[in-house]
């Protein structure tokens, strides 16, 4: 703030400065060159006294130079402080304000990112800072000079007639009634193209993410046609735009230019009846275009101010979004214990009436492997959130290690428990940099072994850069099951005291599968693991299977017990054997 003060003041002393320079220009043409006898003036008489009396300045016309030089040097210094302050604290706000949006947004809850546009958040965090930081570097200094340039010349003006200031001022409240209709009705077009362009951010970026889907179903010529659609009406609110200013400009342009000649031929019948000197006459013509000009100005600082005040809604929509917060009491606490789940009910805010979990209870021991199978939709992966806390049951009980869920700390628990999901995220890194943000200081042979655990090394090993090989957006460069691997390994990394695997094994074949569960069984006997997956031959060698329908823990039991009796997992299992059959004999017949 202090920066903008100075730069404001910088403003000051340059409309000073200007308003000053036309009083030396009268003094020489009323009292140098012409004969007027000199009037002291309090807004000239310290100027002449300065340079030594009127006859100074009548027997050494330079010294008329030298002031008028002294004037403009000090308008540059005042140009210049006042173009470097407010660069530095519009570019320190619009940092301040980036910083804060990102923060903010990783606070946000994991529901308010399930539902927001990516390319919407991320033209809010970027486009509308700029425009709130192109505010406050250009438009903050042309209020400035709005009301300082106006104020100082009407303070010259009426000090030398005020008859002739008043008809200088005819325009003013035509041109400022003008300005405020125009940035009533441009500001909700801002309003639209900002969102427009939201949209066209928004489909952008969701066709340079999704490009495999988009060449796999030869879907390029409809994204490029939704993207022109988007762009059309993006457009269209621009010409809107353009054309509000171009009236604007052109009307305000008129309104100035009448303004100056109103001042001009009045000032002309006021010279030759002799109530103002001819000098007084330039200094009216010079003050009259310095005090329209900024007032007209104003339109377009107004318009600006409507974009900005459109621009920081949309960022305080983020801003005001509440963080998420922590049970009071939450503290960190060991996993390494019986997991309770009893009479839990979930259901998603905004879908009433049904209920992912209803009155879900269950036990699970210390260190237990844990399988998952359900239908799509039956509420696997959410049992997941919910033990996350990304997501927070409405009723019922869960604890781990004897303490309520809730009553743990929603960082710490994130911290210590593991998870891969199905579509994991690498980043466009070198695969040990992926692998290294798992935690801090990690030693490279503890990277190799989580790598050879999860069955990626060899692959790793085969890229002519091994582990410093860099793999595209979200990994694209990698297959599906390479990707789950260097997820499972960056997981591995952790040393969780909890592991989510949801259905993170089902890109990789029934062999690697079988070899990642084998090396997880060997390392992690003391954490809790769960297993999620559709594939009988991921789930058959957990300690336990459950089995989820409607919400409902339905059955339970190792892979045989599940088999014994009739339901969901053996219609399953059934199915599967028997595509794995058909498969063999059909590989058998081609290879005869």
């Amino acid at each position: 703030m202090w920066l903008f003060a100075l730069g404001i003041s910088f403003q000051a002393g340059s409309a000073f400065s200007n308003m000053a320079a036309p009083l030396v220009t009268s003094i020489v043409i009323d009292n140098v060159l012409g004969d007027r006898i000199f009037d002291p003036s309090f807004l000239v008489a310290w100027m002449v006294w300065l340079l030594g009396g009127i006859e100074a300045w009548q027997a050494n016309i330079w010294l008329a130079a030298i002031a008028f030089c002294i004037f403009q040097f000090f308008v540059a210094i005042c140009v210049f402080g006042r173009q470097r302050t407010m660069s530095l604290g519009g570019e320190n706000t619009a940092k301040r304000m980036k910083d804060r949006l990102y923060n903010h947004i990783q606070k946000l809850p994991y529901n308010y990112h399930v539902h927001v546009k990516t390319g919407d958040l991320i033209q809010r965090c970027t486009s509308d800072v700029e425009v709130t930081r192109r505010f406050l570097q250009h438009q903050m200094v042309d209020i400035a000079r709005a009301l300082f340039f106006p104020g100082f010349a009407l303070v010259v003006m009426f000090s030398i007639n005020t008859a002739l200031t008043f008809v200088a001022m005819a325009f003013l409240p035509v041109i400022f009634i003008f300005s405020y209709i125009f940035f009533k009705n441009v500001r909700r077009v801002f309003k639209q193209a900002e969102e427009a362009e939201g949209e066209l951010t928004t489909v952008l970026q969701e066709s340079i993410t999704g490009v495999r889907v988009v060449r796999a179903f030869g879907r390029a010529r409809f994204e490029v046609e939704k993207f022109i659609n988007k762009n059309n009406e993006f457009r269209g609110l621009q010409f809107k735009q353009m054309r509000y200013l171009s009236w604007y400009w052109s009307s305000s342009d008129i309104l100035c230019l009448a303004q100056v000649l109103l001042v001009f031929v009045a000032g002309i019948y006021f010279t030759y009846s002799g109530q103002i000197t001819a000098g007084q006459l330039v200094v009216f013509s010079i003050n009259t275009g310095m005090m329209v000009w900024p007032v007209r100005q104003l339109g377009r600082v107004l318009s600006d101010l409507g974009r900005t005040q459109v621009a920081l809604g949309r960022v305080y929509e983020i801003l005001d979004t509440p963080a998420e917060k922590d049970t009071p009491g939450a503290a960190p606490h060991d996993l390494r214990g019986d997991i309770i789940f009893d009479n839990v009910d979930f259901e998603y805010e905004g879908i009433k009436d049904r209920k992912i979990f209803d009155k879900l209870s269950f036990t699970i021991k210390k260190g237990e492997t844990i399988a998952i199978l359900g239908a799509t939709g039956a509420g696997k992966s959410t049992l997941m959130h919910v033990l996350l806390r990304l997501y927070d049951y409405k009723s019922g009980s869960i604890t781990i290690n004897g303490r309520e869920l809730r009553n743990i700390s929603k960082s710490h628990l994130r911290r210590r428990v593991g998870i891969v999901l199905q579509e994991p995220f690498l980043y466009s890194k070198t695969i040990q940099l992926n692998l290294e943000m798992a935690r801090d200081n990690v030693a490279k042979d503890e990277i190799i072994e989580a790598a050879k655990t999860a069955s990626a090394h060899n692959f790793i090993q085969e890229f002519e850069d091994g582990y410093d090989t860099m793999v595209g957006e979200r990994g694209v460069t990698l297959s599906g099951g390479q990707k789950q691997r260097v997820a499972i390994a960056r997981t591995l990394i952790k040393n969780s005291e909890m592991l989510i695997f949801d259905d993170s094994l089902s890109a990789v074949d029934t062999e690697t599968d079988a070899q990642i569960r084998g090396a997880l069984a060997e390392r992690e006997s003391n954490v809790t693991t769960f297993i999620i997956s559709q594939r009988i031959t991921t789930l058959m060698d957990a300690d336990r299977i459950f089995v989820i329908e409607g919400g409902k823990l339905t059955d339970q039991g190792t892979h045989e017990d599940l088999l014994s009796r009739d339901g969901l997992y053996k219609r399953i299992w059934e199915i599967q054997s028997m595509i794995e059959k058909d498969f063999e004999g059909e590989a058998v017949g081609a290879h005869g």
